[in-house]
């Protein structure tokens, strides 16, 4: 056979054809067709595989509910709860906002509450935490609140209408300023907004709580014990009673509840929250709409059926009305001895 040479140049590659036997080149010809041929048997094989029809599962994503009209700084605080106990259908894409009352006993927190229910979409429901076993332990405070959260709780304030706003009424002594810390957290990764709920008068508060003792033990009205009451004439009944204050203790307990008030704003503080004060409620009603507008609900008017019970100057509350003067005259809390509101 002719022997074939390549030359480019010099330093070139010198590339020379190999000698092959015409046998040789039939024998390779022969085995690239067989490979050929096995590789497309193979290939047609798994297209029929493929070609099979297939029950495929899919899972429909629906795109959550968005709403422009929303700032992106109030997005936090928007939530779209999925009940267990229910479907939510048409109020699905309704934005709720979660809250909480922040209070003490007998601060005007049960009138407060029954207002803010007479609304068609808010939902607060009381005070749960008045449980001890929902306040045992952090873990069964944030079931109790998930709960709430998630529109699972369910209570007198549930609403036929789409819920826009729903929360609860946590009193201090109530697992709240032991937990604050990881409450305070829980508020954060939740998006619940507060509303600090005080009494401006804390002697008048003290009347009032020390006159509810006195009820809860004697039970004036027919054997039953009422902390709020919807008629006059119950009112009348159990403001009759006139406690008489320890006064060696007063500016004490005085004390130890502004701090605790103090405090409870304090851990908070960080928490997007409203301060507001009885007193101001009861002389401005206009106040109320501040806090429908913290809620971002609409307007509306707010009814409440609880009837005051000491609507008297704090002199004809108090049996030893001279003694309580005269312990704070002259004191941080001589306000306390004058302030009285239009009722």
């Amino acid at each position: 056979m002719v022997e074939q040479r390549f030359f480019f140049n010099k330093d070139a590659l010198v590339i020379k054809g190999p000698k092959k036997s015409h046998a040789l080149r039939m024998f390779m010809l022969a085995a690239v067709m067989i490979c050929g041929v096995y590789i497309c048997s193979v290939c047609l094989t798994q297209l029929g595989i493929q070609s099979r029809p297939r029950k495929l599962k899919m899972e429909i994503m629906e795109a959550p509910c968005k709403n422009p009209a929303i700032p992106y700084y109030e997005i936090p605080y928007v939530h779209y709860p999925e009940p267990n106990t229910y479907s939510r259908d048409e109020c699905a894409c309704t934005p709720v906002r979660f809250f909480s009352i922040v209070s003490m006993q007998r601060s005007g927190s049960g009138w407060f509450e029954t207002l803010l229910n007479s609304h068609v979409n808010i939902s607060s429901n009381g005070e749960i935490f008045s449980s001890k076993e929902r306040r045992g332990n952090i873990s069964a405070i944030i079931r109790a609140l998930d709960k709430v959260y998630n529109l699972d709780w369910y209570s007198s304030a549930a609403k036929n209408d789409c819920t826009a706003a729903v929360g609860l009424k946590w009193m201090l002594n109530q697992g709240l300023m032991e937990n604050h810390v990881k409450v305070a957290k829980y508020f954060s990764r939740r998006g619940v907004s507060l509303i600090f709920l005080f009494r401006r008068n804390l002697l008048r508060r003290l009347v009032s709580q020390l006159a509810n003792d006195h009820d809860r033990n004697t039970k004036q009205l027919n054997g039953t014990h009422k902390a709020h009451v919807h008629s006059t004439n119950e009112a009348n009944i159990l403001a009759r009673y006139k406690p008489r204050i320890n006064t060696s203790e007063l500016i004490s307990t005085l004390r130890h509840t502004h701090k605790f008030i103090t405090d409870a704003m304090g851990h908070f503080r960080n928490t997007r929250h409203i301060v507001l004060y009885y007193e101001d409620l009861v002389q401005n009603r206009t106040k109320l709409m501040d806090v429908l507008e913290f809620l971002r609900v609409p307007p509306r008017k707010l009814v409440s059926r609880h009837v005051k019970i000491h609507t008297r100057p704090l002199p004809k509350l108090v049996e030893n009305w001279d003694d309580v003067y005269r312990s704070l005259e002259g004191t941080e809390y001589r306000s306390f001895l004058n302030a009285n509101y239009d009722l």
